[in-house]
């Protein structure tokens, strides 16, 4: 019987091993942190958001705000509730590109704000929950297709800029100072209310028209110009879901920027969403990389290899396995088959009860006049705790068959 010692078949890798493994995989993940750093920096000054005038994609609106510059308005983009409160004014615009993510308190706020400025409120695509607190009196209906639509109303901004993409949410009110324009299906896409001492507010269905791939459509840019560019500032407000007033119940803190009640952030809400959605998805990689590795494609399929491989060579290469994954239970329950097979028929038990103790145990006592106790732990006892005693019991296993053929 061949017992591989520890010192003849440890399979640790040396360092020189283990940095040609792992070089390829290193290699490629600094190409692609290079990568991604080329990327965001070459791009960093181009890509912001949608509808945000920064940004030059094509559901960025950089091209409404050049032109509205272009025109003399000043455009400041915005993302805290207080900094776009503090910012209205009689001869300012504000631009809610988002209302339906402002808290009820937030849009509280916002109403008190803009109904003290008596300048103009735009409300881009307002359901139900904003519309309620921004624009009291007025419903919302069903959204119907974007589409070219005629003004059909006596709003100026809309009979000069004609025919424009609008849809979206539709809207109803049943106010006398209400003019409703680019009806869609009968009812409005674009809906202004007027209010003498307090401004006018205006309820736009579907952003579409500010987009910068859709600017020079029909009469997309003169609608959005004439709507934004009314008075000479425009307040560009893109709420924001890190905003603390957000999470403060509507009362900011001062500007600090913290949300929490005592005053600090953690170490997660200092780190930029992008990063925790890349990080989510990098883990929801490594899951499917794992899965993908760790399939299984059915049994395996004994085949004769195409050399003859000597005992040794085999019976060492197992041994290395074993030992590199710490298998000594199964290390040892090899040896005690083997064992129980060659002993069974010296001992006169057929191959069948080879395996069972109330067979095999009485018979090979009765060979050796020696107790069962002892033969148990030995023939059927549980995994060595180590490898000193899997050497040990390889010893044992093997002075137990010379006893019994020469006994």
């Amino acid at each position: 019987m061949t017992v591989v010692t520890a010192a003849s078949s440890s399979a640790s890798p040396t360092a020189r091993q283990v940095w040609t493994r792992t070089r390829g995989p290193l290699l490629a993940v600094l190409v692609l942190v290079a990568a991604g750093i080329a990327l965001a920096a070459t791009h960093s000054g181009d890509r912001h958001g949608r509808l945000d005038p920064r940004s030059a994609d094509r559901y960025g609106s950089r091209a409404v705000a050049e032109l509205l510059k272009d025109r003399g308005v000043s455009v400041r983009v915005v993302t805290t509730l207080k900094d776009a409160t503090s910012a209205a004014g009689p001869d300012t615009t504000l631009l809610v590109t988002a209302p339906d993510l402002l808290t009820p308190d937030q849009q509280h706020t916002l109403r008190t704000a803009t109904t003290d400025s008596a300048g103009r409120t735009v409300l881009l695509a307002a359901g139900p929950p904003s519309v309620r607190a921004l624009a009291p009196g007025v419903r919302v209906e069903s959204a119907a297709p974007v589409a070219t639509r005629a003004p059909r109303c006596s709003l100026e901004a809309a009979r000069l800029a004609g025919a424009a993409e609008t849809g979206g949410l539709r809207y109803s009110s049943d106010s006398l100072d209400a003019l409703a324009c680019y009806p869609a299906d009968g009812l409005p896409s674009l809906l202004l209310l007027r209010h003498p001492a307090a401004g006018d507010t205006v309820l736009l269905g579907s952003p579409d028209i500010l987009y910068n791939d859709r600017l020079d459509k029909q009469g997309n840019a003169s609608l959005a110009l004439q709507l934004l560019g009314s008075h000479s500032h425009l307040i560009w407000y893109l709420p924001s879901l890190d905003d603390s007033s957000a999470a403060g119940g509507g009362h900011d803190d001062g500007g600090t920027g913290n949300g929490s009640a005592g005053g600090e952030s953690s170490f997660i809400d200092l780190i930029p969403p992008g990063w925790l959605w890349g990080t989510l998805q990098l883990a929801l990689a490594a899951v499917l990389v794992a899965v993908w590795r760790s399939r299984r494609l059915g049994p395996l399929v004994a085949e004769r290899l195409p050399v003859a491989i000597r005992a040794s060579e085999s019976t060492e290469g197992r041994a290395r396995l074993h030992r590199k994954t710490n298998a000594r239970d199964r290390t040892a329950a090899a040896l005690r088959h083997a064992s129980r097979t060659r002993i069974a028929p010296l001992v006169g038990v057929s191959p069948q009860n080879a395996h069972s103790p109330a067979t095999l145990l009485p018979a090979v006592s009765a060979r050796l006049s020696t107790a069962d106790d002892g033969l148990r732990s030995l023939i059927f006892g549980s995994a060595p705790s180590d490898d000193a005693a899997l050497v040990l019991l390889a010893d044992q296993l093997d002075s137990l068959e010379r006893e019994v053929r020469t006994s």
